[in-house]
């Protein structure tokens, strides 16, 4: 990978005033050090503060409260020290000189959400983390896409050795239309059952498949081959959380006016969408999160429909971490439930699609207000 930075696009302005210039994305190419992929597998902070008490359940969806009395109860016995035998070590760096873990209790180690889109299961399995009674570093949390990033930074091994002292591993987005990658990861959450950890995961129901019960959790349990006793699946039934009596997301704004916006932002980025697509192919998506790292609003120019579908799970990734970040995303453009193709959306990734969706509608409604300051301002 070049290590020269692309030009960042900048949108022409008229009177910035003394505002500073705003930052870029495209100007950054991040590298990540492998302990900093372990270290960051905590919920993030859109997630710091959630707890089961401050999950809301629908009052018409009675599988949301059934949830939160099985997690938590799930929690509850996570409790207490892994023991270890005589003549035990420490775990040294990354679990080097650790000794065996003993055989796991019998009964289901793990529990698999399965709902649609905006039900609260992530909500849920950060507040699954934060109530297993277990030290933080011996807790891991991280989507299923960081967890094969980090298989790829440590190698399979190093992996196992570095998660299996852990009490629990919460896997957000459990992702089945990659086989190789299901098999892969499938594989490493049997060697982590062996040495009791502890397992939780969630996945999506596409839209056209509410209804149709266990769907999502049949397909789950089916990739995950031998693994599937050590799971029980909880139905989370119920409409997007993020659409529901919120209003429409907001249209597009002009070009002028994000750029506008950018530049009365401290912290924010401005870059051109299309320019941005271009640079996502030149940065691996574990380093996302590093590339927003202190950018406090994302401004976009000129949106388009994402040209192919290489392209479209990149930006799937990005969406991802801005979302994960509570980071604001003010665009021009097109919509943004117009930048998949019909057939992207009918095709084998159509569920990070719809997700994506969902989260940027989610941040786009948060930038409004960035918009509003800068005019008031």
């Amino acid at each position: 990978m070049s290590d020269t930075p692309a030009p960042a696009h900048r949108p022409p302005i008229a009177d910035t005033g003394d505002a500073a210039t705003p930052l870029s994305l495209c100007s950054r190419e991040p590298h990540v050090p492998a302990e900093r992929l372990v270290a960051e597998m905590v919920p993030p902070p859109r997630f710091d503060s959630v707890r089961f008490s401050t999950y809301i359940p629908d009052p018409n969806q009675p599988s949301q409260t059934e949830a939160v009395r099985v997690l938590e109860s799930f929690a509850s016995g996570l409790g207490g020290a892994h023991a270890t035998g005589k003549g035990t070590v420490r775990r040294g760096f990354l679990g080097f000189g650790r000794a065996k873990a003993p055989k796991p209790p019998a009964g289901p180690r793990g529990v698999y959400l399965d709902g649609g889109y905006g039900v609260g299961k992530t909500h849920l399995l950060a507040s699954l983390w934060h109530a297993t009674p277990a030290d933080p570093s011996r807790k891991a949390f991280g989507t299923f896409v960081e967890l094969t990033n980090l298989v790829g930074a440590l190698g399979f091994q190093q992996t196992v050795r570095t998660l299996s002292e852990h009490r629990l591993l919460c896997i957000d987005e459990f992702e089945l239309d990659d086989p190789g990658d299901t098999v892969l990861v499938s594989t490493l959450l049997g060697k982590l059952v062996e040495a009791g950890v502890a397992l939780a995961a969630t996945s999506n129901t596409l839209p056209g498949k509410l209804g149709e019960g266990r769907f999502a959790a049949a397909d789950f349990l089916r990739e995950i081959q031998g693994l599937s006793a050590h799971f029980r699946a909880l139905r989370i039934d119920g409409e997007d959380y993020r659409h529901r009596g919120l209003p429409e997301a907001p249209a597009p704004y002009s070009d002028e006016r994000v750029t506008k916006t950018a530049y009365a932002t401290e912290g924010a980025s401005l870059d051109d969408f299309p320019q941005l697509l271009d640079h996502l192919a030149r940065v691996h998506p574990s380093r996302y999160g590093a590339l927003t790292d202190g950018i406090t609003a994302v401004c976009l120019t000129d949106v388009r429909p994402v040209p192919d579908q290489s392209t479209a799970l990149r930006l799937v990734v990005l969406a991802d971490r801005l979302y994960d970040r509570e980071v604001p995303v003010l665009a021009s453009g097109l919509p943004f439930d117009r930048l998949f193709s019909e057939e992207m959306l009918k095709g084998g990734y159509r569920k990070k699609y719809f997700r994506a969706i969902s989260r940027l509608t989610a941040l786009a409604r948060d930038a409004k207000r960035l918009v509003e300051t800068a005019e008031t301002g």
